[in-house]
């Protein structure tokens, strides 16, 4: 499927915006113009990475996510906590504080992603020994990483991993669950909400996934149930005990986290959103280190770094340390026959498909003529990329020129 079409989560409110130039020189894609005073989005570039909406001073950038009340409509709700809301509460010795307040707020069940991720990265040790595949091999569960792969680095399309995240896969076994233990249950009378550290999740549900259609409903913001779960969780009275994860899930909510549940050495962990563009460069260049697996987050931190969480990403990491000390290694395990292939519900077909942004033309020989002016331009403008015309840099502004979406005039250095 070859699409550019895309519904996104992070959007721009025009009248909060100043027209400065944060934002520009922070988007990764160089999604942002400014244009007649104000930020302007280019949506085929944006990767929904929250980055704007984080260092935003004007807090013009807001992510556009669901409303718990919206699960509503449904008969049976399901909630799906991220394990990096458990690194949000202060002094939590005890996971099921959390699984106990999301009921009293109104779910009937909880199924814990960590408790996903353990049997994910139990089929991702299962996958590595696959003959045939391209490797290194790229974690697809951040969202971010896949669409930014897709658009700046299509030559490594081959290398992303076709095991669908942890998310997906709690919201197919919650389905399961759900229908198994009620009966009465029609398909349509259950609803599954994700609780989200970042915009990026709810983007991937908005849009599916190529062939894939999300089996998750709603994508609620970390925050807005932080803010309701405080006022329900006591420590005060015995909850009953629900968790049903370990130290490898919950560690799936820091940097780091997924690739060590391999159990192996032969890995590399990157977060934040320019270091793992760094990486995937050498990546590129064949320019890294002989390992098996990478795992990429593009929040600072990882998981614990999403512009919809509330606590500090260091401290809420810090926090989960303490918390994993309580509990065992893995509370997920593969029988030896389950050991033998993977099952399809974990795995998706085909990877979304976009027009790279580093294509100028379908035509090879137009893209070239176009290569030669950009770089014919970018030798006239003055190099030292203020950001004043309204693109990131002399070579943005360059491209646009050539583009027909900006003048020469606009560089005010030129002008002067």
């Amino acid at each position: 499927m070859t699409s550019n079409i895309y519904e996104h989560s992070v959007q721009l409110d025009v009248g909060r915006c100043t027209g400065c130039t944060t934002c520009l020189r922070r988007c990764p894609t160089e999604a942002i113009r400014i244009n007649e005073g104000h930020a302007v989005i280019n949506e085929t570039r944006c990767i929904d990475c929250g980055e704007c909406i984080r260092v935003c001073t004007n807090q013009a950038k807001k992510a556009v996510v669901g409303k718990l009340e919206s699960m509503e409509r449904f008969r049976y709700k399901i909630a799906l906590p991220a394990p990096s809301l458990y690194g949000q509460f202060d002094n939590l010795d005890d996971v099921d504080y959390v699984l106990d307040g999301l009921l009293k707020i109104g779910f009937d069940d909880v199924f814990e992603v960590s408790k996903a991720a353990e049997l994910v990265s139990a089929y991702t040790r299962q996958y590595l020994k696959t003959e045939g595949i391209a490797k290194p091999i790229i974690s697809s569960a951040c969202p971010v990483i896949v669409r930014l792969i897709a658009l700046r680095f299509p030559s490594l399309n081959d290398h992303v991993m076709h095991m669908l995240p942890p998310m997906e896969v709690a919201a197919k076994l919650a389905r399961q669950r759900a229908k198994e233990q009620h009966h009465e249950l029609a398909d349509e009378d259950i609803g599954v909400c994700f609780i989200s550290p970042c915009p990026a999740k709810a983007s991937y549900v908005k849009n599916g996934f190529a062939d894939y259609e999300s089996q998750v409903d709603e994508v609620v913001s970390m925050s807005d149930v932080y803010l309701k779960l405080i006022g329900k969780m006591s420590r005060d009275e015995e909850v009953v005990s629900m968790t049903e994860s370990g130290m490898v899930g919950i560690g799936w909510a820091s940097s780091g986290g997924e690739a060590t549940a391999l159990f192996n050495d032969e890995y590399l962990a990157a977060d934040g959103i320019e270091n793992v563009i760094n990486v995937l460069e050498q990546i590129e260049d064949g320019n890294i280190p002989p390992v098996k697996f990478i795992e990429l987050d593009a929040c600072t931190g990882g998981c614990v770094g999403g512009v919809l969480t509330v606590q500090n990403p260091f401290i809420a990491k810090t926090r989960l340390q303490s918390l994993r000390r309580y509990l065992p290694v893995s509370a997920n395990f593969l029988s030896a026959e389950e050991q033998e292939y993977i099952p399809d519900l974990y795995l998706f077909n085909e990877l979304p498909v976009y027009k790279p942004i580093t294509r100028l033309s379908d035509s090879m020989a137009e893209s070239m003529r176009m290569m030669a002016d950009i770089q014919k331009l970018r030798n006239e403008l003055p190099g030292i990329d203020c950001g004043a015309c309204g693109a990131p840099s002399c070579r943005a502004l360059a491209e646009d020129i050539v583009k027909g979406k900006a003048r020469l005039e606009a560089c005010r250095i030129l002008g002067k």
